[in-house]
């Protein structure tokens, strides 16, 4: 891919994921810190700073870039705040490679992090009657876990998916994570243990769907000439990729049509999937399909979710993620390793710093640095995230 299409990657950091009650932007500085050190640059060389907002507290979230910029220490840096739920990260990460592709700058730094509440997020943002997610909320009561547990029960019927499987997906998952620093749950889980767990929404079980977390991710992206300059190789890191798209009419965002989960409404939609249209823009974008990829990093808010990921990103024909799953295919070791970070599973929901945090686990494991999870030779790896009213992100990271 030619230079005017990438940036480089040259710093990723974080902030461990938990329940820490401090402050967000404590969370942003240090992974942001760790990004500049791990890029061997001081922070006066950054140009742009990109932060994904949180809503959740206060003015402070509403304006990351500005919040970030002056934690770090005021230097006339540019800045851009974005918010798209759970796909905010790929946001900001899109606004900083836009203005480095334009030629607006060299060094840009992008940083989101969260502090969360117990329990369920609380919508906020008053009345939003056009929205099909507070629809959700309000006609149906579909709380998150109820949504997740209706999509587990379309997989059953359509393609004879189980709970053992269901319960597979968080055995892995607990596994990759491990031996992760920065992952809050590292503890390996049986099957039985996980099907023992308290039933949440039925089929789901309480280890079966992530928790809410703080945490915090940072990038450090850069031209790729100024990369070659500072690095003195071309041996590097790049982002070639970021999908941003919204979904096509006549879908929903949720993506059952009138609230429906039957196979005849969701037969009645017009071309890809919401979710298989993220991942197609991506590789359309990249020059590559599902054939190059070598790892995956997707958003498992439930495990029976992760194995619809698996067909959406084009890693199966539909119908097939149980077959990969089962074959350890996408397990580390197989074919194509999927969240070999642990995943949500392993970390829960800092919101605006999951997108990120993605990508900052792609970066580590084609540089060979994914200590304990390591997917050997990888050299290219998507993310796929999916955000309230229409936010899908899916980012393409290569060697």
């Amino acid at each position: 891919m030619p230079d005017d299409k990438r940036v480089a990657v040259l710093g990723a950091g974080m902030h461990p994921w938990g329940k820490w009650g401090r402050n967000f932007v404590e969370y942003g500085l240090a992974a942001a810190s760790d990004a500049l050190r791990e890029a061997g640059l001081p922070w006066t060389d950054v140009q742009y700073v990109a932060g994904a907002d949180t809503i959740r507290n206060g003015y402070p979230g509403f304006i990351a870039g500005a919040t970030f910029a002056q934690a770090l220490g005021w230097t006339g840096a540019r800045v851009s705040s974005a918010y798209a739920a759970c796909a905010s990260g790929a946001q900001a990460i899109n606004n900083a490679r836009a203005q480095i592709l334009a030629g607006l700058c060299d060094v840009a730094l992008v940083v989101g992090a969260d502090t969360t509440p117990k329990g369920f997020f609380t919508p906020v943002g008053g009345d939003r009657k056009d929205d099909p997610d507070w629809l959700r909320f309000h006609l149906l009561g579909a709380t998150n876990p109820t949504y997740f547990a209706l999509y587990a029960r379309r997989r059953m019927e359509l393609f004879g998916a189980t709970e053992a499987d269901f319960a597979a997906v968080k055995v892995k998952n607990a596994r990759h994570g491990l031996s992760n620093a920065n992952a809050r749950y590292r503890k390996e889980v049986t099957a039985d243990e996980v099907l023992a767990s308290p039933m949440v929404a039925d089929p789901l079980r309480l280890l079966e769907i992530c928790a809410t977390s703080d945490g915090g991710a940072a990038l450090v992206l850069t031209s790729m000439e100024f990369a070659r300059q500072h690095a003195g190789t071309d041996d590097l890191v790049t982002i070639d990729a970021v999908s941003t798209v919204t979904p096509r009419f006549p879908q929903t965002v949720i993506e059952m049509p009138n609230f429906s989960t039957d196979s005849a409404a969701a037969a009645s939609t017009v071309g890809p999937t919401f979710k298989q249209s993220v991942a197609q823009a991506a590789y359309e974008e990249a020059g590559i399909g599902p054939e190059d990829v070598d790892l995956a990093e997707v958003y498992d808010l439930s495990s029976a979710l992760e194995l619809d990921w698996y067909e959406d990103i084009g890693l199966c024909k539909e119908g097939e993620a149980e077959r990969l799953l089962r074959d350890g295919d996408t397990t580390i070791g197989g074919r194509i390793p999927v969240n070999p970070s642990g995943g949500l599973s392993c970390f829960g929901e800092a919101i605006p710093a999951q997108a990120i945090a993605q990508v900052c686990e792609l970066v580590w494991q084609l540089r060979g640095q994914a200590t304990g999870r390591q997917v050997e030779g990888a050299r290219v790896g998507i993310t796929a995230n999916q955000g309230l009213f229409g936010h899908g992100s899916s980012v393409i990271v290569s060697k």
